[in-house]
């Protein structure tokens, strides 16, 4: 049975009072709205992070453990805690785009000084296989190229009991013009 789908109930016992579809059973809008629940879209420990601060940063820098900084080369390691796992107790695909950046921006600095600013131009990650849950994640960069207009970071995530590589990742970073004022 179809019918328009003006009011929905949620899975915490609220209703929804807008049209979320036409023609859909309601049974599959349900279903949706579990599966985001599950997911923890509507837990209210969320509204906490809505500020203005940029406390996703925070959660990420607190993960990571320094081992080695070189010229042109950056070796850490983080464990895959709760806060950035997925729905499937691996390492969710965003937590470890935004490690690979902070790594990346890390890397590029032991090369390009602070008063040149850096531009994220690009970030390409291959996911070759999960991190699990309370795993260890080592993280090793090195800067393939830095020239006078751009920087590029190679990182190679691996689990750390096994060496077993687990994501790769290239950043390009371009570097702004210094004013000449």
């Amino acid at each position: 049975m179809t019918k328009d789908v003006n009011s929905a109930t949620a899975g915490d016992g609220s209703t929804a009072t807008e049209t979320i579809a036409r023609n859909i059973p309601l049974q599959y809008v349900n279903t949706v709205n579990r599966f985001f629940t599950n997911l923890g879209v509507s837990d209210p420990a969320v509204e906490k992070y809505t500020s203005t601060t940029d406390s996703y940063s925070d959660i990420i820098r607190g993960l990571l453990n320094v081992h080695a900084v070189e010229r042109g080369r950056i070796s850490c390691s983080f464990s895959v805690l709760p806060v950035v796992a997925n729905f499937y107790k691996g390492l969710h695909g965003g937590a470890a785009a935004a490690v690979a950046e902070r790594v990346s921006i890390a890397c590029a600095r032991t090369l390009v000084p602070e008063e040149k600013e850096l531009f994220l131009g690009e970030l390409g990650i291959s996911y070759l296989s999960a991190a699990p849950q309370n795993e260890t994640v080592t993280v090793d960069a090195s800067v393939v190229r830095s020239g006078r207009n751009l920087t590029v970071v190679s990182m190679e995530f691996r689990q750390k009991k096994t060496g077993k590589l687990m994501f790769t990742a290239r950043a390009t970073f371009y570097h702004l013009p210094a004013s000449k004022l």
